[in-house]
């Protein structure tokens, strides 16, 4: 039973990285400006400061795509909808646990209150009506812990592979 799922996910951009953005561009005119009317050396920092608003530009857009093909997973990072790198290859076989994220089979492996501290890799949209779940799996010998926006159809194909190990939320059906 081999097969392909996909899913792509958009992080929302937040309130504060809006701020910074307008802070930039306006500081950006305000240096042109002033390198203009005073001094040339101020367009020096004008052209820096729109250089750092289009490199936060690149950074701070991310997409995110899960591929699950067969007992293969993997999480590639998409910055400004141009460049993709692929950051977790992982073999099912190797899960221990995908729940969402209030779920007691995770509870030892949260920040504030659990017992084991493993690297954390933040994976989801921050929508606020979207489900996150907490995947811990090995990869090259080490616990990791991806927090994911993952789909019902996914997380049923991964319960059937290993119906010990996932926990699903009540889709209401």
């Amino acid at each position: 039973m081999d097969y392909k799922m996909v899913k792509e996910v958009h992080r929302r951009v937040k309130a504060s990285t809006k701020a910074l953005k307008l802070a930039m561009a306006v500081l950006a005119v305000l240096f042109l400006l002033a390198g203009i009317a005073l001094d040339r050396g101020m367009m020096l920092l004008a052209f820096l400061m729109a250089g750092m608003y289009f490199l936060f530009e690149f950074y701070a857009v991310k997409d995110y795509e899960y591929v699950m093909e067969g007992d293969r997973f993997t999480v590639t990072v998409i910055h400004a909808k141009r460049r993709r790198k692929e950051v977790h290859e992982l073999d099912l076989k190797d899960l221990e646990a995908v729940a969402p994220h209030w779920h007691g089979t995770v509870a030892k492996y949260r920040v504030k209150g659990g017992t084991q501290r493993l690297p954390k890799y933040d994976y989801t949209s921050y929508e606020p009506d979207i489900p996150y779940y907490t995947m811990v799996i090995l990869e090259n010998q080490k616990k990791i812990k991806l927090l994911l926006d993952l789909p019902e159809e996914m997380l049923r194909a991964m319960k059937q592979r290993n119906p010990q190990k996932v926990f699903m939320q009540d889709y209401g059906k």
